[in-house]
């Protein structure tokens, strides 16, 4: 009997928080309840402290939370998420909390203990008092979502695990859900960008609760689950939920029970201090850490765009290399030709010019630097060739400045209506998961697009109102979005004309320099 007993106890560790809430409610197995409570008790203790600004109250809304779950946990659905669960719980619990401490002319003294909560950057300081009202505006899943990916930091894996879906999704719904956080703070006057609210949401979301706290919501859960079952315990059971005027009651009716939880409850007002002064030490460590993580992070930008400039040029060489042999294929077919008839010699001498004019294509735009768009890096060897002998020369080669601006505007033309092709693609994808609508942020589109095309939206162009756009042409091009994408200036010194995407098409608009 000692033996199954031991081994049960070292799996809990293993078991899924239904498997445990199942053992509990079938055997009363309270090492089960015990285990949830730990893996729980720092998400619930910080979202009620972030709610009540009292640490007893705190203590007393996770308590009753864990209590509400012990009572219930026979009637939860198989498919329940237990962090969501108690998360919903704790919101309510801690809002009729803050009503009741209104009523009692509290609000001084929770002002107070505010005050000495400081955050750890200035985004969460401006964040902290929004958070739980935000996270209550999103809908179930997302909530989920957020609280599985930041709150305890599990992979994409395993959100997409717990909540029935693939990664891919996952990582989708999480950036959704982000978004739609980031808006409600916007909405409120405070401004984060999504990766920011990412790093402060990791960092800052759950603190660790006070020492002894897990052990003295363990006993008090477990004396609630009983009270279910027998009536005998029913006044310990309603002894949970007293406020905090009554809390000498319940630690005289715990006291009976078990002694040992009293005795860590006892300890934690000393170890609270002492755990204060360790979070003012760590607060450079945690500087740091953010700055090597921010260092990280662009790192890894960095070598994901050399990886995809490395990427390009392969594929430039090695499209490079098949048109020079075409080339060469055309020469032999020129020599060939030419001995059999003499008159075909001046094709030998157009594909020279062509190909020279190419040439003096690239050198010019290298040379040149402020005749260079990014767009250009879409644009194939192929395309350079063909575009250079579209330029209406009457010379074999360019001479004037106008010829080179003239076959550089050919270059602009064709590499813009590229990347608008791939911009459109992303459009389309994102307006068929949103119900048709049009992006609110060029960021939206990210997940859209090849990484590449992503970046250059966030540098170089913006969303406009179609308004922006003269009537002819919303007419000629039958544009009928209220939105469009825009270069935000005008190429070079030299033009006037903006690109403008929608997600049938693209045209050209004129605008201030």
């Amino acid at each position: 009997m000692g033996g199954d007993r031991l081994v049960k106890m070292s799996d809990t560790a293993t078991e899924t928080d239904l498997q445990l809430l199942a053992r509990y409610t079938r055997d009363h197995a309270e090492d089960a309840f015990a285990e949830i409570v730990r893996r729980h008790v720092d998400l619930i203790h910080s979202a009620a402290l972030r709610q009540v600004r009292s640490p007893q109250l705190a203590e007393e809304v996770a308590q009753s939370a864990f209590t509400d779950l012990a009572r219930n946990a026979n009637k939860l659905k198989p498919d329940t998420i237990l962090a969501a669960w108690l998360y919903r719980v704790t919101h309510r619990t801690a809002v009729d909390v803050v009503r009741r401490e209104a009523r009692r002319q509290l609000r001084e003294q929770i002002a107070t203990e505010l005050n000495a909560m400081n955050a750890t950057t200035a985004d969460w300081t401006h964040i902290e008092p929004l958070l739980d009202d935000a996270m209550s505006a999103l809908d179930e899943t997302d909530r989920a979502a957020v609280l599985l990916r930041y709150f305890e930091n599990k992979s994409l894996r395993e959100v997409g695990a717990t909540l029935g879906t693939s990664d891919d999704a996952a990582q989708k719904r999480v950036s959704r859900a982000v978004e739609r956080l980031r808006e409600f703070f916007a909405k409120r006057g405070v401004t984060v960008a999504a990766s920011g609210l990412v790093v402060v949401l990791s960092a800052n979301a759950v603190q660790a609760a006070p020492a002894g706290l897990a052990v003295t919501i363990s006993t008090a859960g477990i004396l609630a689950g009983a009270s279910v079952q027998t009536a005998t315990t029913i006044a310990a059971t309603k002894a949970i939920a007293m406020t905090t005027l009554q809390k000498t009651l319940i630690a005289t009716t715990l006291a009976a029970a078990v002694g040992t939880g009293i005795f860590e409850a006892h300890q934690a007002s000393n170890l609270r201090t002492e755990v204060q002064t360790l979070q003012q030490q760590q607060a450079p460590l945690t500087e740091q850490i953010q700055q090597l993580t921010r260092e990280r992070d662009d790192a890894t930008r960095q070598l994901a765009a050399l990886r995809e400039e490395n990427e390009r040029l392969n594929r430039n060489s090695a499209e490079l290399l098949k048109l020079r042999g075409e080339v060469g294929v055309l020469r032999n077919a020129a020599r060939a030709s030419m001995q059999a008839n003499p008159a075909d010699a001046s094709m030998e001498a157009a594909a020279k010019s062509w190909l020279n004019r190419a040439n003096q294509l690239k050198q010019y735009v290298e040379q040149n630097p402020n005749e260079k768009i990014p767009e250009f890096q879409f644009l194939t060897d192929r395309e350079w060739l063909i575009l250079s002998g579209d330029t209406g020369l009457e010379t074999e080669d360019f001479r004037t400045q106008d010829d080179y601006r003239r076959g550089v505007e050919l270059l602009r033309l064709q590499a813009e209506t590229k990347f608008a092709h791939r911009v459109q693609e992303a459009l389309r994808k994102y307006s068929s998961a949103n119900n048709g609508q049009f992006p609110t942020g060029l960021s939206q589109l990210q997940p859209y697009c090849e990484p590449i095309v992503g970046d250059l939206l966030l540098q170089l162009y913006e969303i406009k109102p179609s308004t922006v756009l003269s009537t002819w042409l919303v007419k000629d091009n039958n544009i009928k979005t209220d939105w469009v994408i825009t270069r935000m200036k005008p190429v070079n010194s030299n033009s006037t004309s903006r690109l403008a995407i929608f997600t049938d098409g693209n045209a050209y608009w004129q605008s201030p320099r």
